[in-house]
């Protein structure tokens, strides 16, 4: 049942990002658009997440249930388990204890997604300055190699810092791959995981 809950995030939550998203930041380095926040009303469809609903994310049983839904180690099927098990057991407030549950655990994903894409754009400061890096040494192996007579010395020296540059900065590109995948990847997440907890709401 998770895993095809899984595969209807994959396509559900592509119009919410496609409406949020944004091209127009300069410090953002991914093919994916950036979407800077999601919404509550994005991942849920269950009842309302009023203020009586948020003091129940103080129970100790939601509070640790909660950030272990949002540890991305723990597995989809293992999460839906971990809901129904949960469930199982309610028995007053079922309907606001699930919200609660929702509210809490879509929290803790939300901020490590925030986190996530500040690292991001930070990821892509430190790209550029090492580009510029890179572009500065050439200019001035370039200049030095037009000298004569030639430094043989300082050459060897800037083509090594030449090469252990290109090297740092063509590991960090082949890993933004999986990097941008990131924010994506934790908005499915809590998609999938409202399902499961939607799916155990009574009328």
């Amino acid at each position: 049942m998770f895993k095809s809950l899984f595969a209807l995030t994959l396509c559900t939550t592509l119009p919410y990002a496609a409406m949020a998203a944004t091209f127009d930041d300069p410090d953002w380095p991914c093919i994916q658009r950036k979407v800077p926040d999601i919404s509550v009303a994005q991942m849920w469809a269950g009842p309302e997440i009023t203020d009586a609903v948020l003091e129940l994310e103080k129970d100790s049983q939601i509070t640790q249930l909660a950030a272990r839904l949002a540890l991305r180690r723990v597995s989809l099927d293992e999460a839906e388990q971990l809901i129904t098990d949960y469930a199982a057991g309610l028995e007053e407030k079922r309907n606001d204890m699930l919200t609660a549950l929702f509210a809490k655990t879509f929290a803790h994903i939300s901020a490590e997604r925030k986190s996530v894409m500040s690292g991001i754009s930070r990821y892509a400061h430190k790209q550029a300055g090492l580009s510029g890096q890179i572009e500065q040494r050439r200019e001035t192996l370039a200049a030095l190699q037009a000298k004569t007579p030639p430094d043989l010395d300082r050459q060897e020296e800037l083509q090594d810092n030449l090469a252990w540059d290109e090297r740092i900065f063509n590991e960090r590109r082949q890993s933004l791959t999986y990097v941008c995948e990131t924010p994506t990847i934790l908005e499915q997440r809590i998609f999938a995981i409202a399902r499961a907890i939607q799916s155990h709401l009574v009328p």
